[in-house]
């Protein structure tokens, strides 16, 4: 028995190291690094590099034109997001407070991208959603309050041409999703979410240990 558990601990110390460097694997350029210290300094959380290259090759494979982001924060995710995305793509971006939009429209203008290649909408997502087209985005990626997950999953729905993908940051809430002991409102929220996913018929789901977990799903044509 001492020695099956030994063994567990050499896996978990080699995904470890494993996950740590797909994380690593990714360079980012001063434009990136910028946006990040930008975020540091607002104490917003940003996307890793693993997460951020996984929504490009995301955004990529759905030869996507049309993203619609719940949480702009300042721009580390829209940047990998863009890349990914058509050279006449356009990214709809949602957040509750302007200055971190100034701050990723700097980053998108430094990183390349022409003005028109970004919509900045400031306000609750929940309430700027509803005026979204119906079935006019290829990729609704979700970094928002993890509280109206289950809400932006319904909007997702809606909001997504067939085939496209919807994706959530963060479900690993830092380890306490899948943590027995009691846990607040907001990872309750998330273990519904993912039961919610890997139930439904309408999607097929998959969730990617890059980041703090990005759950993502494709809504069946």
């Amino acid at each position: 028995m001492r020695q099956l558990r030994g063994q567990e601990r050499v896996i978990t110390a080699n995904r470890q190291t494993s996950w740590a460097f797909a994380d690593a694997y990714v360079a980012e350029d001063d434009t990136l690094r910028w946006a990040r210290d930008r975020a540091r300094d607002a104490g917003v959380p940003s996307v890793s590099p693993g997460t951020g290259a996984a929504l490009r090759l995301l955004a990529g494979t759905a030869d996507a034109k049309a993203v619609a982001e719940i949480g702009t924060g300042t721009g580390v995710s829209g940047i990998y997001l863009l890349h990914g995305m058509r050279p006449d793509g356009v990214l709809t971006t949602v957040d509750l407070e302007p200055e971190r939009q100034g701050f990723a429209k700097q980053a998108f203008r430094s990183a390349g991208f022409a003005g028109n290649r970004a919509r900045f909408i400031p306000g609750r997502a929940l309430d700027v959603l509803p005026r979204l087209a119906d079935g006019g985005y290829d990729l609704v990626f979700c970094d928002g309050d993890r509280l109206e997950s289950l809400d932006y999953l319904a909007e997702s729905l809606r909001l997504l041409r067939p085939g496209g993908l919807v994706c959530f940051e963060g479900v690993f809430a830092d380890g306490r999703t899948v943590d027995s002991a009691a846990q607040p409102a907001e990872v309750l929220r998330l273990r519904e979410l993912l039961r919610t996913v890997r139930e439904s018929t309408e999607l097929v789901s998959s969730l990617l240990p890059v980041g703090d977990g990005l759950l993502c799903a494709v809504r069946r044509g």
